[in-house]
Protein backbone atom coordinates (compact mmCIF):
# COMPACT_ATOMS: atom_id res chain seq x y z
CA UNK A 1 0.00 0.00 0.00
CA UNK A 2 1.21 3.15 -1.80
CA UNK A 3 2.23 5.83 1.76
CA UNK A 4 -1.06 8.48 2.59
CA UNK A 5 -0.07 12.27 1.97
CA UNK A 6 0.64 14.39 4.53
CA UNK A 7 -0.84 17.54 2.82
CA UNK A 8 -3.29 18.99 0.10
CA UNK A 9 -4.68 21.73 -0.95
CA UNK A 10 -8.04 23.55 0.27
CA UNK A 11 -9.86 27.08 -0.68
CA UNK A 12 -10.68 29.16 2.25
CA UNK A 13 -12.96 32.12 2.53
CA UNK A 14 -10.75 35.10 3.51
CA UNK A 15 -13.15 38.14 3.23
CA UNK A 16 -16.74 38.24 3.27
CA UNK A 17 -18.00 39.58 -0.82
CA UNK A 18 -19.18 42.96 -1.15
CA UNK A 19 -21.52 41.91 -4.06
CA UNK A 20 -20.16 40.18 -6.56
CA UNK A 21 -17.15 37.94 -5.21
CA UNK A 22 -13.77 38.64 -6.48
CA UNK A 23 -10.84 36.12 -6.24
CA UNK A 24 -9.48 38.17 -3.19
CA UNK A 25 -11.85 37.28 -1.06
CA UNK A 26 -10.40 33.55 -1.33
CA UNK A 27 -7.08 31.55 -0.79
CA UNK A 28 -5.98 28.27 -1.72
CA UNK A 29 -4.20 27.27 0.67
CA UNK A 30 -1.37 23.73 1.57
CA UNK A 31 -3.14 22.04 5.09
CA UNK A 32 -1.96 18.69 7.17
CA UNK A 33 -3.68 15.37 5.31
CA UNK A 34 -5.17 13.69 8.68
CA UNK A 35 -5.56 9.66 9.05
CA UNK A 36 -8.84 9.14 9.48
CA UNK A 37 -9.95 8.44 13.42
CA UNK A 38 -12.72 6.08 14.47
CA UNK A 39 -15.32 5.96 12.39
CA UNK A 40 -13.99 8.12 10.20
CA UNK A 41 -12.42 7.68 6.28
CA UNK A 42 -10.02 9.30 4.42
CA UNK A 43 -11.24 10.54 0.58
CA UNK A 44 -8.64 11.70 -2.10
CA UNK A 45 -11.74 13.82 -3.69
CA UNK A 46 -11.85 13.23 -7.94
CA UNK A 47 -14.69 16.24 -8.16
CA UNK A 48 -16.22 18.80 -6.15
CA UNK A 49 -19.10 20.65 -6.66
CA UNK A 50 -19.85 24.32 -6.99
CA UNK A 51 -23.34 25.76 -6.85
CA UNK A 52 -25.39 29.39 -6.48
CA UNK A 53 -26.23 28.40 -3.23
CA UNK A 54 -22.89 28.89 -1.68
CA UNK A 55 -22.85 32.62 -2.40
CA UNK A 56 -25.30 32.91 0.40
CA UNK A 57 -22.70 31.08 2.76
CA UNK A 58 -20.13 33.90 1.77
CA UNK A 59 -21.74 36.47 3.84
CA UNK A 60 -23.25 36.48 7.13
CA UNK A 61 -27.07 37.44 6.47
CA UNK A 62 -29.05 35.04 8.14
CA UNK A 63 -30.13 32.39 6.01
CA UNK A 64 -31.19 28.59 5.99
CA UNK A 65 -27.53 27.30 6.04
CA UNK A 66 -24.50 28.16 8.49
CA UNK A 67 -22.08 30.92 6.81
CA UNK A 68 -18.96 29.78 5.51
CA UNK A 69 -16.20 30.51 8.67
CA UNK A 70 -13.02 32.72 6.97
CA UNK A 71 -9.69 31.18 7.10
CA UNK A 72 -11.23 27.67 7.56
CA UNK A 73 -12.04 25.25 4.24
CA UNK A 74 -15.44 25.53 2.18
CA UNK A 75 -17.67 22.91 1.74
CA UNK A 76 -19.84 21.71 -0.78
CA UNK A 77 -20.56 18.41 -2.36
CA UNK A 78 -17.56 15.98 -3.28
CA UNK A 79 -17.08 12.91 -5.04
CA UNK A 80 -14.24 10.34 -4.62
CA UNK A 81 -11.85 7.30 -3.82
CA UNK A 82 -11.51 6.21 -0.03
CA UNK A 83 -7.35 5.67 0.57
CA UNK A 84 -8.05 5.04 4.06
CA UNK A 85 -10.52 3.70 6.05
CA UNK A 86 -11.05 3.13 9.71
CA UNK A 87 -14.87 2.67 9.48
CA UNK A 88 -17.49 -0.24 8.80
CA UNK A 89 -18.99 -0.17 5.75
CA UNK A 90 -16.18 1.40 3.78
CA UNK A 91 -12.90 -0.37 2.76
CA UNK A 92 -10.00 1.27 0.46
CA UNK A 93 -11.12 1.56 -3.21
CA UNK A 94 -14.79 2.35 -2.89
CA UNK A 95 -15.97 5.50 -3.91
CA UNK A 96 -17.66 8.07 -1.66
CA UNK A 97 -20.16 10.96 -2.14
CA UNK A 98 -19.65 13.72 1.19
CA UNK A 99 -19.45 17.01 1.69
CA UNK A 100 -16.07 18.31 2.62
CA UNK A 101 -15.48 19.93 -1.22
CA UNK A 102 -13.27 22.54 -2.06
CA UNK A 103 -10.14 20.66 -1.84
CA UNK A 104 -7.88 17.67 -2.72
CA UNK A 105 -8.23 15.25 0.76
CA UNK A 106 -11.07 15.17 3.21
CA UNK A 107 -11.06 13.00 6.17
CA UNK A 108 -15.12 12.86 6.99
CA UNK A 109 -17.07 11.07 9.28
CA UNK A 110 -18.63 8.02 7.13
CA UNK A 111 -21.63 8.47 9.22
CA UNK A 112 -22.17 11.73 6.25
CA UNK A 113 -20.71 10.05 3.77
CA UNK A 114 -22.87 7.59 1.21
CA UNK A 115 -20.55 4.39 -0.55
CA UNK A 116 -21.77 5.44 -4.88
CA UNK A 117 -21.48 2.66 -7.85
CA UNK A 118 -19.12 3.64 -10.63
CA UNK A 119 -20.38 1.60 -12.80
CA UNK A 120 -23.97 1.90 -12.54
CA UNK A 121 -23.22 5.62 -13.59
CA UNK A 122 -20.25 8.11 -13.85
CA UNK A 123 -18.94 9.73 -10.41
CA UNK A 124 -19.63 13.35 -11.50
CA UNK A 125 -23.40 12.64 -12.40
CA UNK A 126 -23.62 11.77 -8.08
CA UNK A 127 -23.16 15.57 -8.04
CA UNK A 128 -25.83 16.74 -10.45
CA UNK A 129 -28.26 14.70 -12.39
CA UNK A 130 -27.91 12.16 -9.67
CA UNK A 131 -27.17 14.26 -6.76
CA UNK A 132 -28.38 17.10 -4.82
CA UNK A 133 -29.62 19.36 -8.02
CA UNK A 134 -31.66 16.14 -9.61
CA UNK A 135 -33.10 15.50 -6.40
CA UNK A 136 -33.93 19.40 -6.08
CA UNK A 137 -35.56 19.21 -9.99
CA UNK A 138 -37.65 16.38 -8.85
CA UNK A 139 -39.21 17.52 -5.47
CA UNK A 140 -39.54 21.32 -7.07
CA UNK A 141 -41.65 20.06 -9.80
CA UNK A 142 -43.33 17.20 -8.75
CA UNK A 143 -43.84 17.49 -5.13
CA UNK A 144 -43.74 21.85 -4.47
CA UNK A 145 -45.09 22.52 -7.64
CA UNK A 146 -47.76 19.62 -7.53
CA UNK A 147 -47.71 19.03 -10.99
CA UNK A 148 -50.23 17.26 -13.28
CA UNK A 149 -50.11 15.93 -16.51
CA UNK A 150 -50.85 18.74 -18.88
CA UNK A 151 -49.70 21.50 -17.41
CA UNK A 152 -47.73 24.10 -19.04
CA UNK A 153 -44.47 24.75 -17.44
CA UNK A 154 -41.99 27.51 -17.44
CA UNK A 155 -38.52 27.04 -16.01
CA UNK A 156 -36.06 29.82 -15.50
CA UNK A 157 -32.38 29.40 -15.56
CA UNK A 158 -33.03 26.26 -17.81
CA UNK A 159 -30.16 25.25 -19.26
CA UNK A 160 -28.55 24.92 -15.35
CA UNK A 161 -27.73 21.59 -13.59
CA UNK A 162 -31.58 22.11 -12.30
CA UNK A 163 -33.48 23.56 -14.95
CA UNK A 164 -32.37 21.51 -17.63
CA UNK A 165 -34.03 18.42 -15.43
CA UNK A 166 -36.91 20.36 -14.31
CA UNK A 167 -38.01 21.15 -18.03
CA UNK A 168 -37.35 17.57 -19.06
CA UNK A 169 -39.47 15.68 -16.50
CA UNK A 170 -41.94 17.64 -17.09
CA UNK A 171 -42.25 16.40 -20.66
CA UNK A 172 -41.63 12.85 -19.29
CA UNK A 173 -44.56 13.55 -17.25
CA UNK A 174 -46.93 14.61 -19.96
CA UNK A 175 -46.66 18.41 -19.79
CA UNK A 176 -48.97 19.77 -22.66
CA UNK A 177 -45.94 22.74 -23.19
CA UNK A 178 -42.59 23.43 -21.42
CA UNK A 179 -40.89 26.72 -21.83
CA UNK A 180 -37.13 27.59 -20.92
CA UNK A 181 -34.96 31.03 -20.70
CA UNK A 182 -31.22 30.94 -20.79
CA UNK A 183 -28.77 32.85 -21.43
CA UNK A 184 -27.16 32.67 -24.64
CA UNK A 185 -28.60 31.59 -28.09
CA UNK A 186 -26.65 28.71 -27.72
CA UNK A 187 -28.09 27.39 -24.27
CA UNK A 188 -31.30 27.92 -26.43
CA UNK A 189 -30.74 25.84 -28.85
CA UNK A 190 -29.46 23.08 -26.30
CA UNK A 191 -32.88 23.41 -24.63
CA UNK A 192 -34.82 22.86 -27.86
CA UNK A 193 -32.27 20.32 -30.03
CA UNK A 194 -31.38 18.34 -26.70
CA UNK A 195 -33.77 18.59 -23.50
CA UNK A 196 -37.37 18.36 -25.93
CA UNK A 197 -38.24 21.74 -24.71
CA UNK A 198 -41.14 22.94 -26.80
CA UNK A 199 -39.71 26.64 -26.82
CA UNK A 200 -37.11 28.62 -25.40
CA UNK A 201 -35.98 31.80 -25.13
CA UNK A 202 -33.06 33.98 -24.49
CA UNK A 203 -33.52 36.56 -21.98
CA UNK A 204 -31.03 39.10 -23.23
CA UNK A 205 -32.75 39.66 -26.58
CA UNK A 206 -35.46 41.38 -24.99
CA UNK A 207 -38.00 41.75 -22.00
CA UNK A 208 -39.05 38.52 -20.42
CA UNK A 209 -42.91 39.46 -20.39
CA UNK A 210 -42.81 39.75 -23.97
CA UNK A 211 -40.73 36.60 -24.88
CA UNK A 212 -42.93 34.59 -22.34
CA UNK A 213 -45.93 35.79 -23.87
CA UNK A 214 -44.85 34.86 -27.17
CA UNK A 215 -43.71 30.92 -25.92
CA UNK A 216 -46.59 30.60 -23.77
CA UNK A 217 -49.72 32.19 -25.58
CA UNK A 218 -52.08 30.17 -23.40
CA UNK A 219 -49.97 30.99 -20.08
CA UNK A 220 -48.06 28.55 -17.83
CA UNK A 221 -49.98 26.23 -14.58
CA UNK A 222 -46.35 25.49 -13.63
CA UNK A 223 -43.04 28.23 -13.23
CA UNK A 224 -40.03 26.68 -11.24
CA UNK A 225 -37.69 29.80 -10.41
CA UNK A 226 -34.40 30.11 -10.22
CA UNK A 227 -33.90 32.99 -11.13
CA UNK A 228 -36.47 36.00 -9.39
CA UNK A 229 -36.41 39.74 -10.58
CA UNK A 230 -38.37 40.30 -13.96
CA UNK A 231 -38.72 36.20 -14.33
CA UNK A 232 -40.98 36.06 -11.74
CA UNK A 233 -42.90 39.11 -12.72
CA UNK A 234 -43.28 37.78 -16.18
CA UNK A 235 -44.14 34.01 -14.79
CA UNK A 236 -47.02 36.17 -12.80
CA UNK A 237 -48.33 38.02 -15.40
CA UNK A 238 -48.67 34.81 -17.74
CA UNK A 239 -49.96 32.51 -14.33
CA UNK A 240 -52.46 30.38 -15.41
CA UNK A 241 -56.19 30.70 -12.83
CA UNK A 242 -54.59 28.14 -9.66
CA UNK A 243 -50.99 28.08 -11.47
CA UNK A 244 -48.36 26.57 -8.89
CA UNK A 245 -44.81 28.12 -8.63
CA UNK A 246 -41.86 26.98 -6.94
CA UNK A 247 -39.41 29.49 -5.66
CA UNK A 248 -35.55 27.14 -6.11
CA UNK A 249 -33.78 30.29 -6.24
CA UNK A 250 -33.17 34.27 -6.97
CA UNK A 251 -29.39 33.64 -9.01
CA UNK A 252 -30.11 37.71 -10.53
CA UNK A 253 -30.38 38.83 -6.84
CA UNK A 254 -27.28 36.98 -5.16
CA UNK A 255 -24.80 39.70 -5.73
CA UNK A 256 -27.02 42.81 -5.72
CA UNK A 257 -25.70 45.33 -2.90
CA UNK A 258 -29.09 47.31 -2.26
CA UNK A 259 -32.59 45.56 -2.03
CA UNK A 260 -34.21 44.76 -5.47
CA UNK A 261 -37.55 45.09 -6.07
CA UNK A 262 -39.67 42.76 -5.63
CA UNK A 263 -42.02 41.73 -8.68
CA UNK A 264 -44.54 44.89 -9.05
CA UNK A 265 -47.73 42.59 -9.97
CA UNK A 266 -47.88 40.21 -6.73
CA UNK A 267 -51.08 40.96 -6.12
CA UNK A 268 -52.19 38.97 -8.93
CA UNK A 269 -51.77 36.05 -6.76
CA UNK A 270 -55.51 37.15 -5.03
CA UNK A 271 -57.39 37.08 -8.80
CA UNK A 272 -55.34 33.76 -9.91
CA UNK A 273 -55.48 32.21 -6.13
CA UNK A 274 -52.00 30.92 -7.68
CA UNK A 275 -49.68 29.86 -5.00
CA UNK A 276 -46.34 30.27 -4.76
CA UNK A 277 -43.78 28.15 -2.15
CA UNK A 278 -40.37 28.17 -1.26
CA UNK A 279 -38.34 24.96 -2.27
CA UNK A 280 -35.08 23.60 0.08
CA UNK A 281 -33.95 20.14 -0.54
CA UNK A 282 -33.64 19.29 2.59
CA UNK A 283 -37.29 18.98 3.44
CA UNK A 284 -37.60 16.09 0.91
CA UNK A 285 -34.75 13.55 1.27
CA UNK A 286 -37.51 10.83 2.18
CA UNK A 287 -37.72 10.75 -1.97
CA UNK A 288 -34.32 10.38 -3.17
CA UNK A 289 -34.89 6.31 -3.38
CA UNK A 290 -37.98 7.16 -5.83
CA UNK A 291 -35.71 9.83 -7.24
CA UNK A 292 -32.93 7.61 -8.07
CA UNK A 293 -34.42 4.47 -8.84
CA UNK A 294 -36.88 6.89 -11.69
CA UNK A 295 -33.98 9.61 -12.61
CA UNK A 296 -31.46 6.73 -13.26
CA UNK A 297 -33.57 4.86 -15.38
CA UNK A 298 -34.62 7.82 -17.66
CA UNK A 299 -30.50 8.60 -18.11
CA UNK A 300 -29.60 5.29 -18.95
CA UNK A 301 -32.60 4.76 -21.70
CA UNK A 302 -31.27 8.29 -22.52
CA UNK A 303 -34.81 9.60 -22.04
CA UNK A 304 -33.15 12.37 -19.90
CA UNK A 305 -30.42 13.94 -20.94
CA UNK A 306 -28.00 15.90 -18.74
CA UNK A 307 -24.65 18.15 -19.49
CA UNK A 308 -21.59 18.52 -17.37
CA UNK A 309 -19.56 21.79 -17.89
CA UNK A 310 -15.53 20.70 -16.25
CA UNK A 311 -12.77 23.27 -14.62
CA UNK A 312 -9.77 20.98 -14.06
CA UNK A 313 -7.53 21.69 -11.07
CA UNK A 314 -8.29 22.37 -7.16
CA UNK A 315 -6.33 25.79 -8.11
CA UNK A 316 -9.08 26.71 -10.55
CA UNK A 317 -12.05 26.19 -8.27
CA UNK A 318 -12.97 29.42 -7.62
CA UNK A 319 -12.97 30.40 -11.12
CA UNK A 320 -15.25 27.81 -11.22
CA UNK A 321 -17.90 29.74 -9.03
CA UNK A 322 -17.12 32.79 -10.45
CA UNK A 323 -17.58 31.73 -13.98
CA UNK A 324 -21.00 29.65 -12.76
CA UNK A 325 -22.31 32.83 -11.46
CA UNK A 326 -21.75 34.61 -14.49
CA UNK A 327 -23.31 32.17 -16.29
CA UNK A 328 -20.65 30.34 -18.00
CA UNK A 329 -21.76 26.81 -17.56
CA UNK A 330 -24.22 24.65 -19.39
CA UNK A 331 -25.77 21.58 -17.19
CA UNK A 332 -23.88 21.29 -13.70
CA UNK A 333 -20.52 23.10 -12.86
CA UNK A 334 -18.09 20.27 -11.52
CA UNK A 335 -14.41 21.04 -10.86
CA UNK A 336 -12.30 17.83 -11.67
CA UNK A 337 -9.24 16.35 -9.86
CA UNK A 338 -6.77 14.50 -11.26
CA UNK A 339 -7.38 10.45 -10.35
Amino acid sequence: MSALPTTGREWHLVARPQGWPTPADFALREAQVREPGEGQILVRNRYFSVDPYMRGRMSTAKSYVEPFELDKPMQGGAVGEVIASNAEGFAVGDQALHFAGWREYATVNAKTAVKVDPDAAPLSTYLGVLGMPGLTAYAGLLRVADFKEGDAVFVSGAAGAVGGQVGQIAKLKGASRVIGSAGSDEKVKVLLEEYGFDAAFNYKNGPVKDQLKQAAPDGIDVYFDNVGGDHLEAAIGAMNLHGRIAVCGMISQYNATEPTPAPRNLAQIIAKRFRMEGLLVGDHYDLQPQFVEEVSAWVRSGELKYRETFVEGVENGVEAFLGLLRGENTGKMVVSLPA
